[in-house]
C-alpha cells in the first residue's frame, strides 16, 4: 500500500468530513445540524467523540496499526452507536462505508489501475475492522444489559426490603 497511502493521508481531510455526513445520517434533521454546528466538545461530546473515533480508525489504516490500537479507535464510536437502539448491522455499517468514502475521494487517483491491488487490500483490512467492530459492539451491548439488569435487581431488592420481606441470595 506503498502508493495509496500518501492519496489517503493528503485527501484525510476529506474522507473524514464525508465520512461523519454519513454516519450522521441516521440521526435526525434537527440532531445533525446541532452535532455539526456545535464545535465545543463539552457542549457537544457526542460529535467529538465521532469524529475522534472516525479519525483513529483512518489513522489507524492509513498507519497500519495493530489490534489494541484498531480495538480502541473503534471504540470511540461504537460507545456511542451501543448506546442507541439499532440492530449491529445499522450501528456497524459505517465502518462499510468508508471503502464507498474512499473511493469516491479518491475517484481520480484510483483511475490508476496500478493501485486496484493496494485498494483490495485496503478494503480487506476495513472487512477485518468490521469484525473487530462487531466484537466490540456486543461487549458493550452486553455490559449494557447487565447494568439494565443490575438496577432491575437492586429496585426489586428495595422494594422487598421496604415491604419487609427477605430474600437470601446464595
Amino acid at each position: 500500500m506503498r502508493r495509496l497511502i500518501p492519496f489517503l493521508s493528503a485527501k484525510s481531510p476529506a474522507i473524514l468530513e464525508k465520512w461523519l455526513d454519513i454516519l450522521l445520517g441516521s440521526y435526525s434533521p434537527d440532531t445533525v445540524r446541532f452535532l455539526k454546528m456545535e464545535k465545543d466538545p463539552f457542549s457537544n461530546p457526542v460529535a467529538h467523540q465521532l469524529n475522534r473515533g472516525l479519525t483513529d480508525i483512518l489513522a489507524v489504516l492509513v498507519e497500519d496499526l495493530g489490534v489494541e490500537e484498531a480495538n480502541a479507535a473503534l471504540d470511540e464510536v461504537i460507545r456511542v452507536l451501543a448506546l442507541q437502539d439499532a440492530p449491529p448491522s445499522r450501528a456497524l455499517a459505517f465502518i462499510f462505508t468508508l471503502k464507498q468514502v474512499i473511493r469516491e475521494v479518491l475517484a481520480e487517483e484510483l483511475e490508476d489501475l496500478a493501485l486496484a491491488p493496494e485498494l483490495l487490500e485496503l478494503e480487506s483490512r476495513i472487512d477485518g475492522l468490521a469484525l473487530l467492530g462487531f466484537d466490540g459492539y456486543t461487549k458493550r451491548r452486553e455490559k449494557l444489559c447487565e447494568l439494565k439488569v443490575n438496577e432491575v435487581k437492586a429496585r426489586v431488592s428495595g422494594l422487598l426490603r421496604r415491604a419487609g420481606i427477605e430474600i437470601d441470595n446464595p
